[in-house]
């Protein structure tokens, strides 16, 4: 959601009504999860995916009616009946979708506001909120929503005597980050709840701004991450290098733990200079960072490893670093390795396995450092 937020406040302030399209679940090979979503304005105008392109055409107008109606609906896709080839999921699968006028002339506009005052907070402050919306039960409940902060504050209109039973879950979700449907059964108010985890984009955080960082942190922006650049040499750390970025220029164990590093945290320690990388390493290997690597061949490695083990390091934290960094694409110029830095990265946060060795970058590492 937070990356539907610029195009949101761009058509609200052009006075255009929006729309909320989100997946509550699927089956088979329907290729977004639960939780992915498209905003819709009344002038036809979309962001975000609900499906990768099957669907889309079909859903903008049903957004557009919700809104002209000032109603939500529910809407299922798949390839079961005769018209799977004009709106359907080809690829084989299923899928529903919420459709809910957020903001729009007549409508309260508490609820819209708050969302997207809760997604400012998440993209500025770095803070977790969940949603949870009504998509099935009594007609006068359905669509009624409300928003949970990480300390399980809520807001919204769902009613409290609901609140108390869906707050746990909530937490639970949330702990999760990702968005999940849950049945309610309570005499004839049978609810069905989606809560949906609204939780600050991953952060990569780049150790020297040498060539390949330059290289990396533009593709990691491509793919939503946060990046931070920390080098104290004012040469390498500037913002022509690094448009967009945020820069961290005390030296770099000083400024890991000022950047603050958590379990959506990545570390990519690539300045090559053991005054650098040595400081940086002993404070990213003790953090919850989900990933840290380092830039170098082999021989490189090995003697870094000694350093930190005699430094202090345990052999169970110098075992999570990825060292060579990278996985191995057959690319060996500055764009191929930072392209294979951010496939181990993203290979690791989805829980894959162990990375395989890179032996056709490991020689090439030295000279593009």
């Amino acid at each position: 959601m937070t990356d539907l937020l610029a195009d949101v406040q761009a058509w609200v302030q052009a006075g255009k009504a929006v729309a909320l399209a989100t997946v509550i679940r699927t089956w088979g090979s329907a290729p977004r999860p639960a939780g992915s979503k498209m905003a819709v304005s009344d002038r036809g105008d979309m962001s975000g995916s609900v499906s990768g392109g099957c669907v889309e055409g079909a859903v903008v107008t049903e957004a557009i009616q919700a809104l002209a109606e000032g109603r939500p609906r529910r809407l299922s896709y798949g390839v079961a009946d005769e018209t799977a080839w004009e709106i359907g999921l080809t690829c084989g699968g299923q899928i529903e979708i919420f459709v809910e006028p957020l903001l729009a002339p007549g409508l309260p506009a508490a609820k819209g506001k708050a969302l997207l005052e809760a997604l400012r907070s998440c993209q500025a402050e770095r803070a977790s909120w969940l949603r949870g919306v009504v998509v099935e039960g009594p007609a006068e409940m359905v669509g009624s929503s409300a928003l949970w902060d990480s300390s399980g504050r809520w807001q919204g209109d769902i009613g409290p005597e609901w609140m108390q039973r869906l707050t746990p879950d909530a937490a639970d979700v949330l702990k999760t980050g990702t968005a999940e449907a849950r049945p309610y059964r309570d005499g004839a108010a049978n609810l069905e709840v989606l809560f949906d985890s609204l939780v600050p984009p991953p952060t990569l955080v780049i150790v020297g701004g040498v060539h390949i960082a330059m290289v990396l942190t533009r593709l990691a922006q491509a793919i939503g991450y946060r990046v931070v650049v920390v080098d104290p040499r004012g040469a390498f750390a500037t913002p022509e290098r690094f448009p967009d970025t945020v820069i961290e220029t005390s030296w770099p164990d000083e400024g890991l733990r000022r950047v603050g590093l958590s379990s959506s945290s990545a570390v990519a320690v690539l300045s090559h200079d053991p005054k650098l990388d040595d400081p940086a390493l002993m404070v990213a290997l003790r953090s919850p960072a989900f990933y840290i690597g380092a830039l170098g061949s082999r021989k490189t490695q090995a003697l870094r490893r000694s350093r930190l083990k005699a430094a202090g390091l345990t052999d169970d934290e110098l075992g999570r670093l990825h060292g060579p960094i990278g996985i191995d694409i057959g690319r060996t110029d500055p764009e191929g390795i930072a392209l294979a830095i951010l496939a181990e990265i993203v290979a690791t946060r989805a829980g894959k396995g162990p990375k395989q060795a890179n032996n056709s970058v490991d020689q090439s590492l030295e000279s593009h450092a």
